[in-house]
């Protein structure tokens, strides 16, 4: 079983428009609602890819009921903690004219300390069954900013390997408690380490306490420092579309690499691919599985050298 913790999940609305034209009015042609947030995002993709995988975080309100309902049909299991705060929503409006997409979060809910406690509880026990962990997402408020160093930490005291996909100083302070892999953008990572130039950025990382580290490089693919080596893996062509997820379906792809014992090469092909795939998706937190048969013999992974 693979866990994925979503510590502000998300009712993602996905809203489709003829053409969006700012400070006018729309005519909506298609509207989905999904449950949302990085983790639940990535359970369904490892769900699609034949993993049992957990769900675990807050969820709660009206949103939170909606979120609940929608994902009890599905084969990620729901194993998220009732709190008393509204689930966040999401809404992402797509231009089906030009493909691009206009995104806008609202933030979560507050948790209580008696909340993150009973938290705690139930992520040491799922751990116990658990082969990976991923820690994706924001932290809502209320939650200690050094929350994802300590769900790092229960981890690797449980021997659960662990993937951290987080921003800001939520990431400095989880990767500080040695993940197995972080997985930043180039922004976050430039945050991070202090320089823009990915391979020194993602050498930064390590040094800094993840075990390996994978940088997404937007239209330059997936940049990845690890132990065994360095590579870079990249689509054939850019793509456009709902850029939601995209992200998610990578860290899904990397998570089962590491669970079925796939050499960084073909991890990484399988995440470009399909992160290019759920850009091209319907609806948020999905991919086109066509797509990705497509995509992945034509992603190109290539070995890099640590800069000097």
């Amino acid at each position: 079983m693979i866990l994925t913790v979503t510590l502000n999940t998300a009712l993602d609305i996905t809203y489709r428009v003829p053409a969006f034209t700012p400070h006018t009015s729309h005519r909506v042609t298609d509207v989905r609602e999904r449950p949302g947030g990085k983790g639940l995002n990535v359970a369904r993709v490892l769900s699609a890819l034949g993993h049992e995988s957990v769900v675990t975080g807050f969820a709660g309100g009206r949103s939170g009921t909606v979120l609940r309902e929608l994902l009890a049909p599905l084969t990620p299991h729901d194993a998220l903690v009732p709190i008393a705060g509204a689930t966040r929503r999401t809404i992402a409006v797509v231009d089906t004219a030009s493909g691009d997409t206009t995104q806008l979060n609202e933030p979560g809910p507050t948790v209580t300390a008696d909340e993150w406690v009973r938290f705690l509880d139930a992520y040491d026990a799922l751990l116990r069954d658990a082969d990976a962990v991923a820690l994706c997402g924001s932290l809502p408020p209320g939650i200690h900013v050094g929350a994802y160093g300590e769900l790092v930490r229960r981890a690797r005291t449980a021997e659960v390997p662990v993937l951290l996909d987080t921003s800001g100083e939520p990431l400095r302070r989880g990767i500080a408690a040695r993940p197995d892999l972080a997985k930043p953008n180039a922004d976050e990572l430039a945050q991070l380490t202090g320089t823009r130039e990915p391979l020194r950025a993602a050498l930064g990382g390590r040094r800094r306490g993840a075990h390996s580290v994978v940088a997404s490089l937007g239209a330059d693919g997936l940049l990845a420092a690890t132990p065994e080596g360095i590579w870079q893996a990249k689509a054939p062509a850019p793509v456009k579309g709902n850029p939601t997820g995209a992200g998610d379906s990578a860290v899904a792809a990397l998570l089962a690499g590491v669970v079925e014992g796939l050499r960084w090469p073909e991890r990484l092909a399988r995440a470009v691919a399909l992160s290019a795939a759920t850009v091209l998706a319907a609806a948020a937190g999905e991919f086109d599985a066509s797509a990705y048969e497509e995509l992945l013999p034509r992603v190109t992974v290539t070995e890099r050298t640590a800069v000097a």
